[in-house]
């Protein structure tokens, strides 16, 4: 068991988002579902709480009503090598949900998510601020992130 595990609140398709982001990710699996019992706020047998692995990654999702939906606070960042599995992820995690900016996404449930080449970090953190700058200015106008023009805006800079 991992120390920290994030908890997503969900009104009631905690097992379907769970089961739907197992098909999206490599080395994924449904760990644990529970149930509610008699006298709980939800109907019996219905699932209460779903634990699953994302790509090593431990989650909880909590089907405990309506109360607390996602909001962009919180989001869920998938680091991607190269514009194919970038291109891959955007397209799996956004189905049925809504494309953002700047690489943010919402998917079908609600929850948000960054998908982002792993080069991004390294241009950010590049020791020249030009650089960095040029890559935050191409980032803006995006809602998928082209990891092509990143690189050509950090180059020209």
């Amino acid at each position: 068991m991992q120390k920290i595990t994030p908890c997503l609140w969900f009104d009631d398709k905690a097992e379907e988002a769970a089961r739907y982001y197992v098909s999206i990710f490599a080395n994924s699996k449904i760990d644990e579902i529970t149930h509610y019992g008699q006298g709980m706020p939800k109907p019996a047998g219905s699932v209460l709480t779903v634990t699953f692995t994302l790509d090593g990654q431990e989650f909880m999702a909590l089907n405990a009503g309506p109360q607390f939906p996602f909001t962009e606070a919180i989001s869920l960042t998938v680091n991607c090598q190269t514009q194919a599995e970038l291109d891959t992820m955007w397209r799996k995690l956004s189905a049925g949900g809504q494309e953002v900016q700047c690489g943010w996404l919402k998917d079908k449930y609600g929850l948000s998510w960054q998908v982002v080449p792993v080069a991004l970090r390294q241009m950010l953190q590049d020791a020249n601020p030009r650089k960095a700058q040029a890559v935050l200015q191409a980032i803006m106008p995006m809602v998928k992130l082209d990891l092509a023009a990143l690189k050509q805006a950090y180059d020209r800079a």
